[in-house]
């Protein structure tokens, strides 16, 4: 990094420093590119969102940091379905996906994923600036952009970038920039979560497996750590969200205990953190990438995580975003080529998982994850490969979920005025005034 009139200049700068602009910076500066990487908080941070997929297994050996996540983190070998309507959970293995030659991921505490990812970076030759938020943006005619940061004394600092990529995650510093951020009108959802200790866990190689459970207002994630704890959350209705006469804290338990199957687990449970609130996740950028920049992970889009995709989708983006970045510096002409084919593959990915994200709640969504599957039509072996975030390869994933959903489609109809129920109430939850709910975050 060079400074000219105390204008520091780089190839790249990267805002935000979670696992999509630390894996895009550590590419980049393995690739021989001046990287800076801005954050606008001191790692470690707490961050939502602790469950990996297996796919993400040889990401962190490309990128060298596999035996510090396995330090850290619990192994998790499939994923557990619950619902009160049938008595024993479904549990899909990773072994039985299409490639079984990844057959577990790890679960994980964020701010320690994210603190280990961020410091390999600055392993790399990234320059790193914690406590440090971009502010401003000005685009040249080259393509090239002037950014305003300001440090945690309030300083003001300028760097002039060949390229800007925005990895700013729900700040959505670029979308938000250039009034491109768009919520989804097919989803609506919020979210209150903590952690909590004395938590019944699954026994032997379960014990470290994700725990998904629905209820009439939405579903429960339940993910185990290494230390015993486990993080305990809910994905419900903004109108449920907004319904609550109590502290958040109270309205946790009070949703807990309309959960039989979570409920149960946590009959001995302690709260250890404050419990947060969020709301409206799904969202996207109706624009990706443009002349000189280039958005990644959720920064660009973020899904309802009932599928634990989002570190990999932001991973496996600011993968192939680096070598889109790497390429354009070197040939500007073939941007517009590159980006375009870039957006489709990324585009691909996220409306695969919408799908089923869409659809998660209605009763035939239900049945079918709940129901085991007839292994010689594929079906299970489809979504557990989807279940393992194995999009990427080239392998006929899409062909065995096409079963699933034929499958789907058919429930659908031989209980018709059911799902046509559940799918109008949803409907109209979106449409409704009830459903609005501002970005918040409650900590007691």
């Amino acid at each position: 990094m060079r400074s000219t009139k105390n204008i520091y200049k780089c190839d790249v700068l990267v805002i935000g420093g979670g696992p999509a602009g630390s894996t895009i910076s550590t590419k980049l500066a393995q690739m021989g590119r001046s990287v800076v990487m801005l954050e606008k908080e001191q790692h470690p941070r707490f961050h939502i969102g602790e469950s990996l997929l297996p796919m993400n297994m040889p990401i962190f050996e490309e990128l060298g940091v596999l035996e510090q996540v396995e330090r850290i983190g619990i192994r998790k070998y499939g994923a557990e379905f619950n619902d009160e309507n049938h008595r024993c959970p479904a549990t899909y293995y990773f072994e039985n996906a299409l490639d079984g030659s990844f057959p577990f991921a790890y679960e994980v505490k964020r701010e320690e994923l994210d603190t280990i990812l961020f410091r390999n970076a600055e392993k790399n030759g990234v320059k790193t600036f914690e406590k440090t938020r971009a502010v401003a943006i000005t685009i040249n005619d080259d393509h090239s952009s002037l950014i305003d940061g300001i440090d945690s004394n309030g300083n003001t600092l300028k760097w002039h970038a060949r390229f800007i990529v925005d990895a700013s995650g729900r700040s959505t510093f670029l979308a938000s920039k250039f009034n491109t951020k768009k919520r989804s009108k097919k989803h609506n959802s919020a979210a209150v979560f903590a952690h909590f200790d004395n938590v019944t866990r699954r026994e032997g190689r379960d014990e470290g497996n994700i725990s998904i459970a629905w209820f009439d207002y939405g579903w429960f994630w339940m993910i185990p750590f290494k230390d015993g704890s486990m993080s305990v959350g809910v994905v419900c209705w903004p109108h449920y969200l907004n319904s609550r006469k109590t502290n958040i804290e109270e309205f946790l338990w009070d949703t807990i205990a309309l959960c039989p199957p979570v409920a149960k687990r946590m009959q001995e449970a302690k709260l250890i953190t404050p419990v947060t609130a969020t709301g409206n996740f799904t969202y996207s950028a109706s624009q990706m990438a443009g002349d000189g920049y280039l958005m990644v992970g959720d920064a660009y889009a973020f899904l309802d995580p009932v599928f634990s995709s989002g570190v990999l989708l932001a991973m496996v983006g600011s993968l192939k975003g680096a070598k889109v970045v790497n390429t354009i510096l070197d040939h500007p002409k073939k941007s517009e080529q590159l980006i375009k084919k870039h957006d489709k593959e990324v585009r691909l990915a996220l409306k695969t998982f919408s799908w089923f994200i869409y659809r998660i709640t209605q009763p035939a969504m239900r049945y079918l994850f709940m129901v085991r599957a007839d292994t010689r039509l594929k079906r299970e072996r489809g979504v557990t490969s989807l279940l393992a975030g194995d999009l990427f390869r080239g392998l006929p994933v899409g062909r065995h979920l096409l079963i699933f959903k034929f499958y789907y489609y058919v429930f659908f109809m031989l209980d018709f005025r059911q799902n046509l129920r559940s799918q109008r109430k949803r409907k109209l939850d979106l449409r409704g005034k009830s459903t609005k709910v501002k970005e918040v975050n409650f900590k007691l």
